[in-house]
């Protein structure tokens, strides 16, 4: 009988101790793809930086992913909310994250990480590419990568964002971005066991908008394993203003036409204008993002979670770390509930085997740099790629102990919701929309959190099947 006890001990102690991650995603052509499911992932997402820049004090040793309490509050409402993926602009890569990163692992959340920061000497200054390209900045941002590449949920990272933003930066800049690219993935193919993506982030501007998605995608001398060219292409894009904005005076109707034969996930890394001001956003734009006109598109990430001087918050977060939806959470939550999941999981074969072109001038418009010539690692460099940086943090995941959240947390209309805390799903896909409400209404008590998250059931119903398997496992013993 003691054998016994303690063989079902055991059991329950392996159960328990199980870590559910999300599965790693690939980029294949076109799609961000599940490398277990391979079902194309699109990306429901939300910039997530608590605090704004000011978030970021590496004198203290504090960013957006070094608190677990303020992930667990965040990420239960993430969960709510529907999104399967957060941006996260500036981490410190001498920190610990393995708390935050698995919380958003354990409710199916993936991250992209932005390897730059607004700190001196640790990003591409636009004003001075060479002078800011220098082995000080790449031992940062490969410390970034040291820090992430252990995270299953770790989507890819953002070598820049927006250092091509107007016509006077089209010369130098882009090659620049090809070199940080080019080093990053020469970097993550020494020193991380997969595959991660990197790619940039441009600024909506029209006129070299088109430009520089073709120059960072082309492969130079038609080589496919150019390293330097990017695996994906983010867009900030703010045209869709308003209740009365359509797919075609919004411009997404040409950004179709310009993507649709893309060779890499192209995807909104911000989207959601808050004009006019003052009134909350209906984000009517999320049916034509995820709808069937705009498949040629990967998702998008909307600016941002919390409410920061810009006025793009989806929740206000009080001094006592409480925090209050806006009405902007409601009504993204609502279009979220929309959307067809199953077209969004479909893959169009053919996007995920088209080759690159190659570059050449005949892409670019005249008024882009036409200039090919990717600058060599700067001193010091090479020593860094092969050997690996100076005593790097690694994350990997940990167990997730606590689920609940310990803060108050109120709906838009003020009545708080109740027994916030995250679902911890099995390992069997990413967060969905739950087609509930999290704003609770009037006085009425807001419904439980295992009725509100997206896929709880069949998530609940992955963990009793280990239960169901741990019982059997209890039978034969017996």
């Amino acid at each position: 009988m003691y054998s016994l006890l303690r063989s079902v001990a055991l059991l329950f102690a392996l159960f328990t101790a199980i870590t559910f991650a999300v599965h790693p995603v690939e980029v294949r052509g076109q799609n961000f793809v599940d490398t277990v499911t391979n079902k194309r992932l699109m990306i429901i997402g939300v910039d997530y930086q608590p605090g704004g820049q000011a978030g970021y004090k590496p004198d203290s040793r504090e960013d957006p992913l070094s608190n677990g309490t303020i992930c667990l509050r965040d990420a239960a409402l993430l969960q709510r909310l529907g999104v399967n993926t957060i941006r996260v602009y500036n981490v410190d890569p001498t920190i610990n994250h393995d708390e935050c990163a698995s919380i958003f692992n354990g409710v199916g959340i993936y991250m992209i990480i932005d390897v730059n920061s607004p700190l001196g000497g640790e990003s591409i200054n636009r004003a001075d590419p060479a002078g800011s390209y220098h082995v000080g900045y790449l031992s940062r941002i490969f410390g970034v990568v040291e820090n992430f590449k252990g995270y299953p949920n770790t989507l890819g990272f953002f070598a820049a964002n927006e250092v091509i933003n107007d016509m006077a930066t089209v010369k130098d800049n882009p090659q620049y971005i090809r070199a940080v690219q080019r080093d990053l993935k020469n970097y993550i193919a020494k020193h991380a066991d997969r595959n991660i993506p990197v790619g940039y982030s441009a600024a909506d501007v029209r006129d070299v908008l088109k430009d520089t998605w073709a120059y960072l995608e082309c492969a130079i001398d038609g080589d496919d394993d150019d390293q330097s060219r990017a695996d994906f292409f983010g867009l900030n894009s703010y045209s869709w203003c308003g209740a009365d904005a359509t797919f075609q005076t919004a411009g997404y109707d040409v950004l179709v036409d310009t993507f649709k034969d893309s060779t890499i996930p192209v995807f909104f890394s911000e989207y959601g204008c808050n004009k006019p001001e003052g009134v909350p956003r209906p984000f009517n734009e999320a049916l034509s993002l995820y709808g069937e006109d705009m498949t040629a598109l990967s998702g998008g990430l909307v600016y941002e979670y919390s409410q920061e001087e810009s006025d793009y918050g989806l929740v206000l977060i009080n001094e006592n770390a409480t925090v209050t939806l806006r009405k902007d959470y409601d009504n993204l939550e609502s279009q979220y509930n929309k959307l067809d999941l199953n077209l969004l999981q479909e893959a169009d074969p053919t996007a995920t085997s088209r080759n690159p072109s190659e570059c050449s001038e005949d892409l670019l418009s005249d008024a882009f740099d036409k200039n090919f010539t990717i600058p060599s690692p700067p001193d010091g460099a090479e020593d860094l790629i092969n050997n690996g940086i100076d005593n790097p943090v690694q994350g990997k995941l940990v167990e997730v102990r606590e689920t609940n959240v310990p803060m108050a947390a109120y709906g838009s209309t003020g009545v708080q919701i109740q027994n916030l805390a995250i679902n911890l799903l099995s390992n069997d896909g990413t967060n969905t929309p739950g087609g509930d409400a999290t704003s609770p209404s009037g006085t009425t008590a807001a419904p439980s959190p295992s009725s509100t998250n997206g896929g709880a059931p069949s998530r609940l119903k992955g963990r009793c099947s280990i239960l169901i398997a741990v019982f059997a496992m209890v039978l034969i013993l017996l």
